[in-house]
């Protein structure tokens, strides 16, 4: 009878316990809270690259709006050189003495047009002529950082990880 009480009363001593309840709980949701962070860093690391090159096409696009010869090749090779680098030509170093640099790791410096189109088209708008310049990043694909969506999700890269093409379209100011 004295063992059967005995069990009954260290039972009811470890259902009484809450030593390691807190443990459990963080083992449970922890990984969730993981998730979320490294969703939110690799979405933020995103807007920022997709934001920072749309920024860039609308001065390549501001460039040659108001550029006297935009369907000069220099001219359009001077706004590409803009939008990759943020300088006119992309050789050699910044005022300071350090070598330039991409505004978004992954863009070609050695050959801006490939990653930078500019396209310069004319449209009739009522009984006017009217000239547009478009500048659009091509063939830049956002690189994977070190918390990637793919690998936590399990969906492949292509799915997450698509190529940024962000473009502006401007009226070229200089048009008779």
């Amino acid at each position: 009878m004295k063992l059967c009480e005995r069990f009954k009363q260290g039972i009811s001593r470890l259902a009484r316990r809450e030593r390691g309840g807190a443990t459990v709980e963080l083992a449970i949701v922890f990984p969730i809270l993981l998730l979320f962070f490294v969703a939110t860093a690799e979405l933020g690391r995103l807007f920022y690259t997709y934001t920072t090159l749309a920024k860039a096409t609308k001065t390549g696009a501001r460039y040659l709006s108001t550029a006297p010869n935009a369907t000069l090749a220099a001219t359009q090779l001077k706004a590409q050189s803009l939008v990759v680098c943020g300088y006119e030509n992309c050789a050699g170093n910044q005022p300071d003495g350090t070598p330039k640099k991409p505004i978004v790791d992954g863009l070609n410096m050695a050959n801006p047009a490939a990653n930078v189109s500019v396209t310069i088209t004319t449209q009739t708008e009522g009984t006017a002529l009217i000239t547009y310049v478009t500048v659009q990043i091509t063939g830049y694909s956002y690189p994977r950082g070190v918390f990637t969506l793919s690998g936590v999700t399990g969906a492949a890269d292509s799915v997450i990880y698509r190529a940024l093409t962000p473009k502006t379209r401007m009226r070229y100011m200089l048009a008779g």
